[in-house]
């Protein structure tokens, strides 16, 4: 089977030379620069990579990133808008905490100064019953040794 398979390769190999010297008028830098041209374009037919469509895949490729960016920035504009509509009720629950606190403070301030008057009228009716109970006892206590 090698036997026959030389000579084929052969042939076909020492044709390929005759055709591309011929397209090229005889001058063999001319045929091996065809013939370059030519491998390097089966070459591409065999990966499927063909002139010109790699300005499609680029045209492609860009219209496809400029639709993730515009999904991206509507995203961004969208979270953006949350974030300012949470900042508001915070400000808004700040102000509202605030506003009570001050209520609570002054009700407490009330209840204190209430309280306080309170203990001080107990305290005070305590010190006179004590001193009016003691007034009495000396009279009494004293009455004894008169």
């Amino acid at each position: 089977m090698s036997g026959r398979v030389l000579p084929v390769v052969g042939l076909a190999a020492a044709g390929g030379v005759g055709y591309y010297l011929y397209s090229a008028g005889g001058d063999p830098k001319l045929a091996e620069k065809k013939a370059e041209h030519d491998a390097a374009n089966a070459v591409r037919r065999v990966k499927g990579d063909f002139p010109g469509q790699d300005k499609e895949a680029k045209k492609a490729g860009e219209e496809g990133y400029e639709a993730v960016r515009s999904t991206a920035q509507q995203y961004a504009n969208q979270a953006r808008t949350e974030a300012q509509k949470a900042e508001q009720k915070l400000d808004q629950y700040s102000v509202e905490a605030r506003k009570k606190y001050e209520e609570a403070k002054v009700q407490a301030e009330r209840e204190l100064n209430s309280t306080r008057r309170e203990v001080n009228s107990a305290v005070d009716k305590f010190d006179k019953q004590a001193i009016e109970a003691t007034r009495e006892t000396k009279s009494w206590f004293g009455s004894w040794f008169k």
